[in-house]
Formats: C-alpha cells, structure tokens, sequence
C-alpha cells in the first residue's frame, strides 16, 4: 500500500522512515508546509514529495500519517476524511475540547477510520500489565502508579504552544490507566510545581505534576510528571492488585538508583521517547496499516483519545481550582 505522511519534523521523519521498514508499505509520499524540508527528506529516504495537501490527496494514499504541528490536526484529518482515506493522527486530534467533539461528530457521518497516535499501547510492558488485570493474575486492583519524567524541558516556543502538561505529556498515563484497567476515570485532583526552567510559569503551565485519580470501581491512580528528570527519559508504571504487583518500564536502562543497591541502571538510560518506544511505533504504524487494510477496527479510537483528553482537562482544572474535579464536570 501507498502511504501519505504529512509532517516531516523529528516524529514525522521518525515514522518516515518506521513505514518504510514495514512489508505492507510499498510506497510512501511526503508533505510538509516547509516544502524545503520535505523534498529533503524525501530525497534522502528516496521517496515521494508533493508541494501541498491537495497535491497528496490527488495522489490517492491508501492511508495518510498526521505528524504536523498540533494547530493543524483537526484540518488535515477532516480534509482526509472527506476525501474518504483512513487516517493515523498523532495526538491529539483537534487543539481544544469542543474541535474534538465537533471533529468526532464529523468523522461518525463520514465513516472514515481513525488511529490516534497513543504509542504507549503498543509497549509490551503496557500490554502485559493490560493482560494481568484483564485475566485476574493481580487480583483486583487497587493501585496504579505512572511515571512520566523528560530528561529536560522542551524549547519555551513549544511549552507555550503545548497546550499544558496534563494536555501534552501526562495525558499518556491518563490513556493508559484506562486501557491497562479497563475502568474510567470519575474524578481528578491535581496540583503542580513551577520550580526550574521560568517558561513554564510563563506559559501558566508547570514542570512538575501530580494527579490523583479516582476510577469508577474505587482504584486509586497517581500520575506524575515532570520535565526536568537529569537522569534520562523514565516512563514507568506499577500496578498493585490483591494478588501482587506488577511493573512496566524496569528495565536495565531505567534511570533509577536504588540506596540499597538497587540494579539500575546497567545500561545507559534512553534519551528521550524516540528510543524508549521504538518498537512500540513500528507496532502502532503496523496495525495502522491493518486497520487500512480492513484487518480489524482501530486500536485507538478518537473516542479513546477524548476520553484521555478530558482527563487531563480536569487534571488542569483541578490545579488550577485546587480542587477535586468530576470529569463530568469538564463535558458541559
């Protein structure tokens, strides 16, 4: 199959490239409002490049890969749509709430497949945890435990931009407490730090979070997030049931000294989520190639990525109010 992709900054020629590894790609063209950019990426990957969208469309791609900047998600997956073409689309898929409800109303009467970019479910440790809850080796679940922690703050240009870090970053672990437990979230409490690098006080964003969620069987999740963690990229997670706990993400690259001689790390930590979810994407970008294949539905619905997105609304309502917040609340 014919594959579009539009976007060719890091991720976008990160997954570029990803495609052309796979068997089911046979082809591939590229799209970037940076026209410079993406014939020079094609040009080294040898593969196709158009001057804009409608160019790429006319092209008629099997499927298309949204990597562009965030305030241009919702236009391309509907231009996608409406020209009938199933689409991947990293998150989030429109920039604010009600883009996302309205996007998703249109995608319903359009019929049009839609994978939303939530790599981390694709992880084998993730998937794991998802399979010891769901056949009840844990027990029943009480606790959850993520861990999201950037080595270092993004550019000031790309926090103000973010959308904040519930909405940008901890919004991972908002998904994938949901898919690991099977249950939805019911209420937040969140509060955050704006200690280290001054762009984040600037944007009204933080550093560092913390969420506190509460599921709708009485499961307790805590959320942290920071992006200032020195020593390396660390994304764990920690499930604790009657039974035993679980974790995803210990690893010998886990950027975690114990004080009782703990093992890691052995190896020298990932620098970012690039190399810690490598596999993961090729994963993601192969069931996206099933899901254009009509192999199957889409293992990330845009319901799925809404559901995460108002999570980390009421994540940031909550630090903002200092209070617990519904996430009913966050739909009216």
């Amino acid at each position: 199959m014919r594959i579009g992709l539009i976007g060719t900054g890091r991720i976008g020629t990160f997954h570029a490239e990803t495609l052309l590894g796979l068997p089911a790609v046979t082809g591939l063209v590229l799209h970037d409002a940076d026209g410079h950019r993406a014939r020079a990426v094609a040009d080294k990957l040898g593969v196709d490049a158009v001057p804009d969208l409608t160019a790429l469309l006319a092209s008629r791609p099997d499927g298309v890969v949204i990597a562009a900047p965030t305030a241009t998600h919702a236009a391309l997956v509907r231009a996608c749509a409406g020209a009938g073409i199933p689409v991947f689309c990293e998150k989030p898929i429109a920039a604010t709430l009600a883009d996302t409800r309205t996007l998703l109303a249109e995608l319903t009467t359009a019929q049009v497949p839609l994978q939303v970019g939530f790599q981390r479910r694709f992880d084998t440790g993730y998937a794991a945890l998802r399979r010891s809850v769901a056949d009840g080796a844990l027990g029943w679940v009480h606790t959850v435990r993520a861990v999201t922690s950037d080595p270092q703050p993004p550019p000031a240009g790309y926090v103000a931009v973010s959308g904040g870090i519930f909405r940008d970053c901890a919004v991972h672990d908002f998904d994938m407490v949901r898919w690991v437990t099977g249950r939805e979230v019911v209420e937040v409490y969140a509060t955050g730090s704006d200690r280290g690098d001054a762009c984040f006080a600037a944007a009204g964003d933080v550093g560092t979070a913390v969420s506190l969620l509460t599921l709708d069987d009485g499961t307790l999740a805590s959320c942290t997030a920071t992006r200032h963690n020195g020593a390396g990229y660390d994304v764990r997670m920690e499930v604790s049931g009657s039974r035993g706990t679980l974790a995803a993400g210990l690893t010998a690259r886990t950027p975690v000294v114990g004080t009782d001689g703990g093992p890691w790390p052995v190896e020298r930590p990932h620098e970012g989520f690039l190399t810690r979810f490598r596999d993961a994407y090729t994963a993601e970008l192969t069931a996206f190639t099933e899901l254009v294949a009509g192999a199957g539905p889409s293992p990330c619905t845009g319901e799925d990525a809404l559901a995460a997105l108002l999570i980390a609304e009421a994540a940031e309502e909550s630090r903002r109010s200092g209070r617990p917040v519904r996430v009913t609340e966050v739909l009216r």
